[in-house]
């Protein structure tokens, strides 16, 4: 260890990255050499060199200390990706956290007065106003919207829901276990494919706290099927005293459907119905930063913002920054349009991403020359993250493919792999045997076409 540490490429390691870093680095290295040689491997491919150690070294610090969190150019036709980092902010929003990042703000404070402030009066204003509600708050993800609801509303009571919507989202989240988390009981009512209004008037008794709809975010139920209609809850809850909370799990704050997008009805629709309360993401159709969204009678609102819990679930300066000048944006409807990137590329036109197609094409064919068949297809992208599951969009990729009426068998996965170890990775889909680039998403084209050079194809392929 001694005369590893006194080599002069590592002295400089030790110099940028510290003493601690780097040993604990050089042992790890010295470790799986020692292993290599227990095992009986192959001593002339594994014999000790310097630079090979110290640039082992480097890797793994790099691997541990180094940014894990990159940019990549999303292609796989998924607009709110969620392992992707969900919805772009817009330049407006990133320049309100860049001001809230580098000055100190008024986040808690009222300039006027100067008296303490709420940080959610920055937002609940424009939000009340864009979905006609009489109070709302927010919290770090509508995970959390749904829990704060929960507990505030139904602490030691009974939620009734239809089994058919007892979802389970991203990562094995699943309904029940949020509500057993938020110390309140379920209660089922109806089946997986049928529920009726009676089956949730039978079920109404002293130890019901209230009545609980979830949108089915990334499934359909088609066929023998009955929903019991939003109107009749209403009714329902008014007639016996109980609060009737929606979770729309992705909220749009205009209407979609006269842009092509046939979409399930806004926040704004749905209080005008009478339901007491719903809860919304704002890093999905709305194309703000992640947080989620309460929005309906201020009694209960007020409740909310009472329960302890609310203030482990409270947005930091950076969300609040970011979702003000989002929702600034939605004045103008036009405007939103251009400047929200999630609404931009919801209702991008075919012609354009075909004429994109068209210009970066020759680029991809010239470097992938000899080595696999390139075309230019008819594909359909996805809005992604649980919002409008049933809704493609038609778009244009570019297919690559190991050659003519084959299979591809590996090709598709090492190209993938290949496209991967970019500068700036490219993530694509695997379809049909053949690595396929959907265009909906990609609006940086010199920035793409830049990585395309940097592909070693003899290395990869």
């Amino acid at each position: 260890m001694h005369k590893l540490l006194g080599l002069f490429e590592i002295q400089e390691l030790i110099a940028e990255h510290g003493q601690a870093v780097v040993v604990d680095s050089v042992r790890i290295i010295q470790e799986e050499y020692r292993n290599i040689l227990r095992l009986g491997a192959n001593a002339e491919n594994n014999d000790f060199r310097k630079e090979v150690f110290i640039e082992r070294v480097r890797d793994k610090i790099s691997l541990v200390f180094g940014n894990s969190l990159r940019p990549v150019l999303n292609l796989s036709g998924i607009i709110l990706h969620t392992n992707l980092g969900r919805a772009l902010l817009s330049d407006s929003a990133i320049s309100a956290i860049n001001m809230v990042a580098k000055n100190a703000s008024n986040l808690e404070y009222d300039v006027n007065s100067g008296n303490r402030n709420e940080r959610e009066a920055h937002v609940e204003e424009q939000l009340c106003s864009l979905i006609g509600a009489e109070a709302v708050t927010i919290v770090n993800n509508n995970a959390a919207s749904v829990m704060l609801v929960l507990n505030t509303l139904a602490r030691r009571k009974e939620v009734l829901v239809s089994r058919g919507e007892l979802i389970e989202i991203g990562g094995s989240f699943r309904l029940p276990d949020i509500m057993k988390s938020s110390n309140c009981k379920l209660r089922e009512v109806g089946t997986t494919n049928r529920t009726y209004i009676e089956d949730y008037a039978k079920a109404i008794s002293p130890s019901s706290a209230l009545i609980f709809k979830a949108y089915s975010s990334n499934f359909t139920i088609k066929g023998f099927t009955k929903v019991v209609e939003e109107k009749e809850l209403v009714n329902l809850t008014k007639e016996h005293n109980l609060p009737f909370v929606l979770d729309l799990g992705s909220g749009a704050l205009m209407e979609l459907k006269k842009h092509g997008l046939g979409q399930k009805q806004t926040p704004l629709v749905k209080l005008k119905k009478g339901i007491d309360v719903v809860t919304f993401s704002g890093d999905k159709l709305l194309g703000g930063p992640q947080c989620g969204v309460i929005a309906g009678r201020k009694d209960l609102i007020i409740r909310m913002k009472k329960n302890a819990m609310k203030r482990a679930m409270r947005c930091d300066k950076f969300t609040i920054a970011a979702l003000a000048a989002t929702l600034k944006l939605y004045q103008n409807e036009e405007k939103a349009l251009q400047e929200i990137p999630t609404l931009r590329l919801l209702t991008r036109s075919k012609r354009e991403i075909q004429s994109l197609a068209d210009r970066i094409f020759p680029d991809i064919a010239n470097k992938l020359k000899g080595t696999a068949k390139v075309e230019i297809i008819n594909c359909y992208s996805q809005v992604g993250s649980g919002a409008l599951p049933d809704k493609l969009l038609p778009s244009v990729g570019i297919s690559i493919r190991k050659g003519i009426g084959k299979k591809g068998g590996a090709f598709p996965n090492r190209l993938a792999s290949a496209f991967r170890k970019l500068p700036i990775p490219v993530i694509g889909r695997i379809h049909g045997g053949a690595l396929v680039l959907d265009l909906r998403c990609l609006e940086e084209e010199a920035l793409f076409l830049k990585q395309i050079q940097n592909l070693n194809i003899r290395a990869d392929l």
